[in-house]
């Protein structure tokens, strides 16, 4: 892990909140960052942990970077920085993980400064996982600071989050998220219209906008977007685009289609591009619009969101979209 050097822009009011903690010494016993993702929460407690390490931190509260404790940090050796995750991507983090952190909390910490736990996904733990882990919350260790993340924090049982001081980090507004992004890429945000597809695409988060960047998402989306329309008009089978489409991550797809029905709903009202999920895909949509029911747009939007909760199952993928797109299929045909 490379400490960042300064706070993120849109986290300068929630940076000086997490340093108002250090000038009063009054460092919480479990922090819950919250807010969607993309905004940098795993970033802003990294950066609150390694000040707290810190022997020397800087001014403006930031790791010096340069003592031991930081050279730790970034080697990622600090034997009072644990991090808890999942062993793989998209599994549970299991009771077997919290018994091992109870069992190193028991032991002071190495340093002199403080010990910085930070469990992220936090909503990852798993009923038994969760129960163990209030226990950590219930008998707190003397110079412990323990940081819960999270962008789905209604999937923490309450009796962990009445336990911890909360920190929600907003969405900025679309004119700082550009802004940065275009800094950050070095290019003009005018003249780069990909730019705010970008920005469009990662609903305002810029660190999930500058991944869109450059992992060329807004291809992928525009790919896929073609295929959807090319089943409006009858010129590809939403049998055979499922079976493509089952092979691509499940999550950002079905979050793409639904904002494509949403689009539709708000161009039948007569909604501006620029306040469309996707203003650059505005023309298509507009036309779109005018072929199809209100109705039958809203009965999608259901399945969409029945999609979205079945996600987390034992899911057969293809099945999924093979249901949405026959869905959508059906409903153009009518017209």
């Amino acid at each position: 892990m490379t400490m960042p050097d300064r706070f993120l822009p849109w986290q300068r009011q929630n940076w000086e909140h997490l340093c108002s903690y250090i000038a009063q010494k009054r460092i919480p016993q479990a922090l819950l960052i919250t807010g969607n993702k993309g905004l940098g929460k795993q970033q802003l407690a990294d950066q609150f942990a390694a000040a707290l390490l810190c022997a020397a931190p800087k001014d403006n509260g930031v790791a010096c970077g340069l003592c031991n404790s930081c050279l730790l940090v970034n080697a990622e050796t600090h034997p009072d920085f644990i991090r808890i995750q999942p062993d793989e991507p998209g599994k549970d983090i299991a009771i077997g993980q919290i018994r091992s952190l109870i069992t190193r909390l028991t032991l002071k910490p190495q340093f002199e400064a403080y010990r910085v736990v930070t469990i992220n996904p936090a909503d990852k733990m798993n009923n038994a996982a969760a129960n163990a882990f209030l226990k950590c919350l219930e008998e707190p260790t003397e110079r412990t600071l323990i940081i819960l993340i999270t962008e789905k924090p209604a999937k923490l049982p309450a009796t962990i989050i009445s336990r911890c001081q909360k920190l929600a980090i907003a969405t900025p507004d679309k004119e700082t998220t550009v802004a940065w992004l275009a800094e950050t890429l070095r290019c003009d945000a005018a003249a780069n219209k990909t730019l705010y597809g970008n920005v469009s695409l990662a609903q305002g988060a810029p660190l999930l906008a500058l991944d869109y960047a450059n992992d060329e998402t807004l291809a992928s989306r525009n790919e896929c977007f073609n295929a959807w329309i090319a089943i409006a008009k009858q010129l590809k089978s939403p049998v055979i685009i499922a079976d493509d489409w089952h092979k691509l991550p499940a999550s950002p797809l079905i979050f793409w289609i639904t904002s494509w029905v949403i689009d539709l709903t708000k161009c039948f009202y007569r909604a501006k591009a620029e306040n469309l999920y996707n203003p650059d895909l505005s023309g298509q949509l507009q036309e779109l619009s005018r072929r199809l029911e209100l109705k039958g747009l809203y009965k999608l939007y259901d399945l969409l969101l029945a999609a979205r909760q079945r996600l987390d199952t034992q899911i057969n993928k293809q099945l999924l979209f093979e249901e949405i797109l026959i869905q959508w299929h059906e409903l153009n045909r009518s017209k």
